[in-house]
């Protein structure tokens, strides 16, 4: 399968420490043309740090109840370990990231 940038996925998702959990979703941040993406952690928890996103169109994205993306929380996975696209991120959610992922990487400019 093609994944995109802004594709949501259910993912076993490592914790820090590398243990394997279950199926959660995540945002696929970069998706190249190898095996592997970049993905931030979804959570329905409530925004709790400045490179958190609160998503206003979380249906949209075939999330199950109102999420957060996790901008500063991310991992890369091959393709093989996704287990299914769930829905895509809104051009109004998009427009959201920006500045957060501008800000969190503002080091590398």
């Amino acid at each position: 399968m093609n994944y995109q940038a802004g594709d949501f996925v259910l993912v076993r998702f490592p914790d820090s420490t590398g243990v394997i959990g279950k199926l959660r979703p995540a945002m696929i941040l970069a998706a190249s043309h190898d095996s592997d993406v970049l993905l931030a952690r979804v959570t329905t928890q409530p925004h709790s740090s400045q490179f958190d996103v609160a998503l206003k169109e979380w249906q949209a994205a075939g999330l199950l109840a109102p999420s957060t993306v996790r901008l500063h929380k991310i991992g890369t996975l091959e393709k093989t370990l996704l287990h299914r696209k769930l829905g895509t991120l809104s051009s109004k959610d998009r427009k959201l990231m920006r500045p957060v992922l501008d800000m969190l990487w503002s080091d590398w400019s």
